[in-house]
């Protein structure tokens, strides 16, 4: 389109000049975008300190503390001193918490803290929420011990300052196996049945900005409460589009669940710690630290002396960031500015075409055919992520969390632009640069308004880019040839400030595993950049040759980023292995789910024979090697009574095992746990896990007296149960080395754990 209204010598030079405006705006984003400094211990009492923080973060979160384990009592007996200390009525709530999924029932007996601050004269509660618990590959000092440090320096900032409302801290147990802690809080707890407004702290990385990721329905007056009382508030309504994509969840869930209004924060940078022995203090970004507990310090003031009763509103808002001003309106919008997006796109589309620089066949070619370079930039976003993970299987393990992410995320992000300029020099001369750049348009408006109907929340990054390009593209039709540049860098503004930073968000939290996704957006913000191709285009004999270029760049930095990212000591690879013991027939295995393993489980495994594993324990893929026996004690069920599918067990484990998972030959449709003191909970299950035995029941910490669990099985007639007592560590196994400093346990749920099977008949 702006061949014909510029004049060819001043392309180049208004082409690049355009160029330098938006890939300034692009760094003045992220760097709005990014965390906060730290306070040293020093500064002053009523400021949040990251310094002090940390102090508590290293008395205890140096050490695994998954639930039921030594540690996580030692937690506890720490942050319950710290909180009684601070003058708040505690309280352990001691619970059995329960979750279902496909084919499993998941329990556990939980030891929530929960701590009280009485207000002067309440209008409801302010529930403050983060898990002390780890996941057992780590000591968790992000996920979520940060949180949970971040609240006590909380209260103490708060000091003796009179509140209106109750504050209440829920530190809740067994987050890591099913949100078990805060679904027993918000089932038994008087005040989980209150309802409120709820802060819950989480953690995907050990970096990054505190970000509000997750609101309850009717979220405008909370968006606005935030926006006004943080002082670095990130965020944006997108992020709650995406979250519900994904099978994750947080204690935020059953919370919400129960009547509180709330928001759900976290951070998600430098992911690939994520639930490993990395998630450490040392690998804390003091930064984030920061971020978290003065965003936590501000609304527990502000919303302390708050009408709670105000807060729920009859709609959600549209809130986003613009070079740190924040952008908020209500969805009543939406619509309005998804169809104004289409009307403009369609205004200039009628406005080229009376001045000739397009027809409706061409427009139409060139509408129709921009699917091409979308779906061509997410095929070869995810290609790459399937060679990456064929030539270092690890990297599947891992999830896609890289450490050293940054040159393979710049080949996804070229790959996407050498997709749409691929397409634009194959169809140039066919339908011709003003109906491709209008065309083009039509893709983020048409989208836009799909968003509107079904992720409102995210649509304003697709009709704001497609509306603002529009008019760009109008200025540059309407005005005099010394605007038109202008008009058209004006235009690309709105589109620069948003997708490269939904990009790079979309990369850090899901992984170059789902980098289609991120290539998604790449190529959506390269075709609204359409009109400059034309300022800088070559000539015609060399313009094959751009997209060869791009896609040349992108694969010698996908080569590059296989070279730099080597697996050592302070960016270690991750492993799989297991010790599995039959009790029965006194026989052992080791056992690793890695696709390739590397040189120190191979010393353990060496083949793929799992015809000597317990029954029921054989899932996927396995390697396998001989083992010596443990002297580890097997885990007892004993038939209380049967009545057709109904099965009642007592379950015991063996001597310091910690959990014990039932593995069952026939689906389960629901299960029972009780155990001495605690209220009896029961699930319904539905569907069948994947693998050989597709019933489960879990029970972890499981109480030294044992548990009762009553199963009912699908069908008639007999059933095995395969009993699996589960003990952390692999010390105790005659002939075991601890992995040298380049390796970590993976997140699968059996690693680094001794599982002593035991197999019954009922």
């Amino acid at each position: 389109m702006t061949g014909t209204l510029i004049e060819a010598p001043r392309r180049v030079v208004a082409g690049l000049s355009a160029l330098l405006v938006l890939a300034a705006l692009i760094m003045l984003t992220a760097m709005a975008d990014s965390t906060m400094q730290p306070l040293p211990a020093s500064a002053p009492s009523g400021e949040f300190s990251a310094g002090r923080a940390l102090r508590h973060l290293e008395r205890f979160a140096t050490e695994p503390r998954p639930i039921g384990g030594p540690a996580g009592e030692r937690a506890r007996t720490y942050l319950a001193g710290q909180l009684r200390a601070a003058g708040l009525e505690v309280m352990t709530q001691r619970a059995i918490g329960a979750n279902a999924s496909t084919g499993l029932a998941a329990f556990g007996q939980v030891h929530n803290l929960v701590a009280v601050r009485r207000g002067s004269d309440p209008t409801g509660t302010v529930l403050i929420a983060a898990h002390y618990d780890s996941a057992s590959m780590g000591p968790g000092a992000s996920d979520d011990a940060a949180a949970v440090a971040a609240m006590l320096e909380t209260v103490r900032a708060l000091g003796g300052a009179a509140l209106r409302n109750d504050l209440v801290l829920l530190m809740s147990d067994g987050e890591e196996d099913g949100v078990l802690g805060a679904e027993a809080f918000a089932r038994e707890h008087p005040l989980g049945r209150e309802g409120g407004v709820l802060l819950n702290f989480e953690a995907r990385g050990v970096a990054g900005p505190s970000m509000l990721f997750e609101t309850t329905p009717g979220d405008a007056e909370l968006v606005r409460t935030f926006g006004q009382a943080v002082s670095h508030p990130r965020g944006n309504s997108s992020l709650m589009a995406i979250y519900r994509l994904l099978p994750n969840n947080t204690d935020f869930t059953p919370l919400t669940e129960a009547g509180f209004t709330g928001m759900n924060f976290a951070y998600l940078e430098r992911s690939s710690r994520y639930h490993t022995a990395q998630d450490s203090v040392d690998q804390l970004d003091r930064g984030s630290l920061q971020h978290h507990g003065s965003t936590m310090l501000a609304l527990a003031r502000t919303l302390g002396n708050a009408d709670l009763a105000t807060l729920r509103a009859g709609h959600d808002a549209t809130y986003f960031r613009l070079l740190g001003v924040m952008v908020r309106y209500p969805q009543a919008l939406v619509w309005p500015l998804a169809l104004l997006a289409v009307a403009a796109v369609a205004g200039l589309a009628l406005v080229a075409r009376r001045r000739r620089l397009l027809s409706l066949p061409r427009l139409a070619v060139g509408a129709v055919s921009g699917v091409a370079p979308l779906a061509l930039a997410v095929v070869l976003a995810q290609g790459q992520w399937q060679v990456m993970a064929g030539m270092r299987p690890v990297y599947d393990v891992m999830g896609g969390l890289l450490h050293r992410p940054g040159p393979f995320q710049a080949a996804v992000a070229l790959l996407a632009v050498a997709s749409v300029l691929a397409w634009y020099a194959a169809l140039r001369r066919v339908a011709g640069p003003a109906a491709l750049a209008v065309g083009a348009l039509a893709w983020p408006a048409g989208l836009g308004v799909a968003c509107a109907a079904y992720a409102p929340g995210a649509a304003y990054l697709l009709t704001l880019p497609a509306l603002a390009g529009a008019l760009g593209g109008l200025g540059a039709v309407l005005l005099p040839p010394r605007w038109r540049v202008a008009a058209l860098t004006a235009g690309a503004c709105v589109s620069a400030m948003l997708l490269p930073a939904m990009a790079r968000l979309v990369l850090d939290g899901l992984g170059l595993a789902l980098g289609g996704a991120a290539a998604l957006v790449v190529a959506l913000f390269a075709l609204t950049l359409l009109p400059f191709a034309e300022l800088l285009s070559p000539p015609r004999r060399w313009r094959p040759a751009v997209p060869a270029v791009a896609a040349a760049l992108a694969l010698a930095l996908a080569a590059g980023g296989l070279a730099v990212d080597r697996f050592d000591a302070a960016d270690p690879g991750r492993t799989h292995l297991a010790y599995v013991m039959d009790a029965g027939a006194r026989t052992a295995h080791w056992v690793s789910a890695d696709t390739d393993p590397p040189a120190w489980t191979r010393r353990y495994v060496s083949g793929h024979d799992v015809s000597g594993l317990p029954p029921g324990y054989a899932r996927g893929a396995l390697w396998t090697g001989p083992a010596p026996a443990a002297p580890a004690a097997a885990p007892r069920l004993t038939l209380l009574g049967r009545e057709g599918g109904t099965i009642r067990l007592r379950v015991r484990a063996g001597r310091g095992a910690r959990s014990v998972t039932l593995r069952v030959e026939r689906p389960i449709t629901g299960a029972t746990a009780a155990a001495r003191g605690l209220t009896t909970v029961t699930v319904p299950v539905t569907g069948a896990r994947a693998g050989t035995w597709p019933g489960e029941v879990r029970f972890r910490g499981l109480p030294a007296g044992g548990a009762e669990i009553t199963l009912r099985v699908a069908g008639a007639g007999p059933v095995r149960v395969t009993a699996v007592a589960e003990t952390d560590g692999l010390r105790a196994v005659p002939g075991f080395t601890p992995m040298p400093p380049s390796l970590v346990a993976s997140t699968r749920e059996d690693g680094g754990l001794m599982a002593v099977t035991r197999t019954y008949a009922f």
